[in-house]
């Protein structure tokens, strides 16, 4: 395509890579873009997918994808549920009326008995929509949903992202958890990970975005190591750029963070943030997340009296976004755990310096530490207050790290590269499907290089979908 039609979102002729434009049925069960990066992911996938001249129609529940406009190859078909975890009125009970068939009863039973039904209801919609539209996609590509109603037959090929196992999760909230009665809570809410265990298994092509999230799948879910993939994700690097006329602001730490989430390790920022003032008084931290009413990072902010030193934003535009991090001295990722962290590449693009854990694959992303980034050990508040204290007293240090962590980005983590290592994906996917109806070789579409060399394998027809539907959950 010629710059022209990229921008304005044209799709005639071959694709990027010379071969036919693929039509592609996106999935995803959670799409918000604002919260959680489910939403993050189908958005910026999606938008250059439609770049690259391919045809992508976004199938999803609520909240409803926001996807890029101005792409005549991009699409939403919204798939309704229940919606059961809205706003403001979440774990509410529809009325009569609302109910349309035997799945809405599933969806509604699942939560009174403390379950997460979206991930099994969702695929049990998506399967009876593709179905019905058989041959109108060339690939089926599942976000995370990994439920029963996507093995078997859904009219095309499937392609599964896996961000991480769930059971990570699972584990730190159950670590968490302060009663017995917190953890029987914990345990029902994630009973749906054992459906997502058994899914997994036997899936034909999975895709994670990285390495670290790739020995998890296989650890805790028992993928095969021949069927899964790394392609890394990244930021929207025009977006997500240096801008000198932004103000910096004195003392500014800036976080994005689910409070409510042990995982995130929020708490162990907060109580850094009180050792550092001790020296630094203006140090202070604002956290784009919503605002705990209660829970350890509540009690930890009065414990500390920081109620005036941690500011929680919400609801804000990519530009105020990316102005508010443009405006701190420092970036800091305090979690446990990521199975990629686009904060932390976020924050890079940028230019701001980063602090970030080693929990998970965060090293992957922030690289070296004295390099990159600064890195300390996941759950140490006294390495955090160390950290910050280091960064905030040299502008020297904090302009070096800022330099090198964008560069590193602009190498190996931008939206552009994920996509056309999807797409390689999904074109080997696709001939694999064929080889295998055809029960002849398996044409291969290597990878870009940059990814890890693509394998040939003969999949086994899928079976049918398991009879239990008793298990599910919720991200955001």
């Amino acid at each position: 395509m010629t710059a022209e039609a990229s921008q304005a979102g044209l799709s005639q002729g071959p694709s990027s890579d010379g071969l036919r434009p693929l039509r592609i049925a996106l999935l995803t069960y959670k799409g918000n873009p604002f919260c959680g990066g489910q939403g993050v992911y189908v958005r910026h996938l999606s938008r250059e997918l439609a770049r690259l001249g391919h045809r992508v129609e976004v199938i999803g529940a609520q909240p409803y994808p926001v996807l890029d406009e101005g792409y005549d190859g991009l699409s939403l078909t919204e798939l309704p549920s229940l919606d059961l975890y809205r706003q403001p009125d979440p774990f509410r009970t529809p009325g009569r009326g609302e109910y349309r068939d035997w799945i809405d009863a599933l969806e509604v039973g699942t939560m009174w008995t403390g379950g997460f039904p979206e991930p099994l209801t969702f695929s049990l919609r998506a399967r009876r929509h593709l179905r019905a539209r058989r041959g109108d996609f060339d690939v089926v590509h599942d976000n995370q949903t990994l439920g029963y109603g996507l093995l078997g037959d859904v009219g095309a090929p499937l392609v599964t992202t896996i961000h991480h196992p769930i059971t990570v999760d699972r584990r730190l909230d159950l670590d968490a958890a302060e009663s017995r009665r917190r953890r029987a809570s914990v345990r029902r809410w994630y009973a749906f990970t054992r459906m997502q265990k058994r899914v997994a298994r036997r899936l034909p092509s999975v895709l994670t975005v990285s390495g670290t999230s790739r020995d998890e799948i296989i650890g805790h879910l028992g993928v095969r190591q021949d069927r899964i993939h790394v392609v890394h994700i990244g930021a929207d690097t025009d977006l997500f750029s240096p801008d000198p006329s932004v103000p910096v602001v004195p003392g500014r730490i800036v976080t994005t963070s689910s409070a409510d989430v042990p995982l995130k390790g929020l708490v162990f920022l907060v109580e850094a943030l009180a050792k550092v003032r001790v020296e630094q008084p203006e140090a202070h931290l604002v956290v784009v997340g919503t605002r705990p009413a209660k829970g350890p990072v509540a009690q930890a902010m009065e414990r500390y009296g920081l109620g005036d030193a941690v500011e929680f934003v919400k609801g804000i535009s990519d530009a105020e976004l990316v102005d508010l991090v443009r405006s701190a001295q420092v970036a800091c990722v305090p979690s446990l755990y990521e199975g990629f962290s686009l904060p932390a590449a976020e924050a890079m693009a940028t230019g701001t310096p980063l602090l970030a854990t080693t929990g998970g694959a965060i090293p992957e992303v922030a690289g070296r530490d004295g390099e990159t980034c600064l890195a300390v050990p996941p759950g140490d508040a006294e390495a955090l207050a160390a950290g910050l204290n280091r960064l905030l007293g040299d502008p020297e240090l904090r302009a070096r790290l800022g330099a090198a962590g964008r560069e590193r980005v602009l190498r190996h983590f931008t939206w552009a590269r994920a996509a056309e290592g999807t797409v390689a994906r999904y074109r080997e996917a696709m001939a694999r499907a064929d080889g295998a109806a055809a029960a002849g070789p398996v044409a291969v579409v290597p990878a870009p290089a940059a990814g890890p060399a693509p394998v040939a394998v003969r999949t086994p027809a899928a079976e049918e979908p398991l009879t239990s539907h008793r298990e599910s959950r919720a991200t955001c």
